[in-house]
């Protein structure tokens, strides 16, 4: 039997009370807390607060109207729009007047209303405040104060646990990732039998057409496809949203895409590239794309990754243009140098760079998984312990999983 379940068969052996949220908080209004100036700078000291994904908007150097919150002394921030919520413990001022700062009386312990609340899962669309009308009406269980030290205590145990177990997944990726970065850059660049290429000496160049030549009103429901920015940054050609007819690919024809071509981002997001499937549709590049067609002396994989490495990075500082950046021009492009061993010392490099870049895409996959399936169990894990403390029931493996937090 656990702590908990002996806690709840001594003070509470047939269930506990509910009260609504108002009856064990207090709230305050946040007006003297609000931030002055939206001047954030890193190398200020107090952060800016939202009770939104966001959270910290920013620091500022302002030094009145400061919550003096503590890990002695936390508080609750509560988004009085959407019903979004905060556990904070250190000093903060806040953003705007849509919240509400919310601590505990002496019938709840503020961790334990904490987590109660998150468990809540309230969120609303509907642009009106919540906290007196709605949520405060609200009723939540409300065990002695034991119960609920005893489960404050299962639950940071689990939190605690879960943080951890992300800031390692995040090191090694990170690490790993670092790790690629700068094998990467040593294989392509200190190949001992490169020749050193401008890239318009491997490769054809070819700018996506300008001046209104692929308007609304020559698309069609069904044709050529119109390759744009998204099939380069996302390297995905599953889905096309425009097509043009016969006589408009016959014009265009210089712009036409061939399986094995190679697509570039040269407007705003400039330098991600995708070589195109063999299985991809024809069709043709827009205006923000770059067409990249490489010769017999180059591998297309060797080219994109020797983009990845440097191209793209002296793209984007010679990019022109005011809000949105483009590459600065094709003639320029084209004067890159590039490291071109022979063909066979590409392929060699390509494989070594295959193995290790998808190491870190199953990386990439597996620590997003695995944060989401931490998530899920904390907040099955939680629903749990807060059903049994108000009813003495268990639920499906909480009295298992209760053990191992001992």
């Amino acid at each position: 039997m656990s702590r908990l379940d002996e806690l709840i068969q001594e003070l509470c052996p047939d269930g506990v009370e509910q009260l609504k949220i108002s009856e064990v908080t207090n709230y305050e209004q946040p007006s003297k807390y609000i931030v002055n100036s939206t001047d954030y700078s890193d190398d200020f000291e107090t952060p800016v607060l939202t009770a939104g994904q966001t959270f910290i908007l920013g620091y500022t150097n302002e030094t009145d109207g400061i919550y003096k919150a503590s890990k002695d002394n936390p508080v609750i921030i509560f988004d009085d729009f959407t019903g979004a919520l905060k556990w904070v413990d250190f000093p903060f001022k806040i953003k705007s007047s849509a919240m509400k700062l919310i601590t505990a009386n002496n019938k709840i312990l503020i961790r334990y209303l904490y987590y109660t609340m998150e468990n809540i899962g309230f969120s609303s669309n509907e642009h009106k405040r919540l906290w007196i009308s709605i949520y405060s009406e609200m009723k939540i269980p409300v065990p002695p104060l034991e119960v609920q030290r005893e489960i404050v205590r299962i639950l940071d145990s689990f939190t605690l646990l879960t943080a951890e177990l992300t800031a390692e997944l995040t090191a090694e990726l990170t690490a790993r990732q670092k790790q690629y970065d700068f094998y990467r850059n040593k294989l392509l660049i200190n190949e001992n039998t490169a020749v050193i290429k401008p890239l318009g000496d491997i490769c054809t160049l070819v700018r996506g057409p300008f001046g209104g030549s692929l308007k609304k009103e020559c698309f069609v429901s069904d044709g050529y496809a119109v390759y744009e920015q998204q099939h380069a940054i996302y390297d995905d050609f599953s889905n096309f949203r425009y097509f043009i007819d016969d006589t408009k690919y016959a014009e265009l024809k210089r712009f036409s895409v061939n399986p094995g071509d190679m697509i570039m981002s040269c407007s705003g997001t400039m330098g991600k590239i995708a070589i195109v499937p063999d299985d991809a549709p024809k069709g043709v590049i827009n205006q923000a794309l770059l067409k990249i067609t490489v010769g017999p002396e180059v591998d297309r994989k060797y080219l994109k990754y020797c983009f990845e490495n440097t191209v793209s990075k002296q793209m984007n500082d010679n990019a022109r243009g005011g809000a949105i950046k483009n590459v600065a021009s094709v003639a320029e492009l084209k004067q890159t140098m590039i490291a071109v061993p022979p063909i066979e010392a590409q392929k060699r490099l390509v494989k070594v760079l295959d193995n290790f870049d998808a190491i870190c895409s199953d990386l990439n996959i597996g620590l997003p998984a695995e944060i989401e399936a931490r998530q899920k169990q904390y907040e099955y894990y939680r629903d749990a312990l807060l059903t049994y403390a108000a009813t003495g029931k268990i639920i499906a493996q909480t009295d298992r999983q209760t053990s191992m937090m001992r």
